[in-house]
């Protein structure tokens, strides 16, 4: 009987810590698309605080997908989802956005759209593109237009190769901006403590720019700087959706997700 006491003592122990790790992570979660499926032309907000997605000229693909079921394609050059401005979303200062991102082509002569937060007389807050003329991504805050240049696996000037899934991750902490790729951080930036911020759409794809050309998956955003370990542990499944993202609330569990 000891025995089994021990052993009941010790499941709950690790499922209490591993709740309280759970806690921690998905503290400061505003947004998430897992883009699974699309209702009426619309993405489901999957933490359930109804802040749903708009598409325009974009599907969701359950061919090519990183996580769960589908993934949002963005073929178009006028491919876009839209999320309509909320407190949360127009307050934030520190935030990570973080995601997988598969090219489908390479650049294209053209700033090409990733995502854009705007604010009143800016469209970087931030603001992502691939750069004209190679295949990485150029993530920037206005005032001052500062973040990464033209940044890929490894850092600065290094290209993405198309047909591959990359984790990729934002996270501002006051005055630097840290950029990760596939857990890695590849770059350090200067960017304004104080970027700007107000009420505002929140655009994936195009904007006044043309869409890049890409599929996306398992979108997250935080008002708040996630750590480098934080990062590693969302690419490895460890914050997921474990109930269907039309309910009005979404229960968040530590498990491990399928990935291709």
């Amino acid at each position: 009987m000891r025995y089994i006491l021990n052993i009941l003592i010790a499941f709950l122990f690790c499922v209490g810590g591993t709740l309280s790790a759970h806690a921690a992570l998905d503290d400061g979660l505003i947004l998430y698309f897992g883009f699974d499926y699309e209702t009426g032309g619309s993405v489901i907000d999957g933490t359930g605080e109804g802040h749903d997605g708009t598409l325009t000229n974009a599907s969701i693909n359950t061919d090519e997908k990183k996580v769960g079921n589908g993934s949002l394609e963005m073929l178009d050059q006028n491919a876009s989802l839209q999320v309509e401005s909320f407190p949360e979303l127009e307050e934030y200062q520190d935030n990570s956005f973080v995601f997988w991102l598969h090219f489908i082509q390479g650049h294209n002569g053209a700033w090409s759209q990733i995502f854009a937060k705007k604010a009143p007389g800016s469209d970087r807050s931030p603001g992502v593109w691939t750069c004209p003329n190679s295949l990485n991504i150029h993530y920037r805050f206005n005032p001052g237009n500062q973040g990464s240049q033209c940044a890929g696996p490894g850092g600065e000037d290094q290209q993405f190769e198309t047909g591959k899934w990359h984790h990729i991750a934002g996270v501002k902490a006051g005055g630097k901006f840290h950029f990760y790729i596939d857990a890695i951080q590849v770059g350090e930036y200067d960017v304004p403590a104080a970027h700007a911020q107000g009420e505002e759409k929140l655009y994936i794809g195009s904007t006044t720019y043309r869409s890049a050309t890409f599929y996306i998956d398992d979108f997250f955003l935080f008002n708040r700087a996630l750590s480098g370990n934080e990062v590693s542990d969302i690419m490895e499944g460890l914050l997921t959706s474990v109930e269907p993202q039309n309910k009005l609330t979404t229960t968040w569990g530590i498990l491990k997700t399928q990935r291709d």
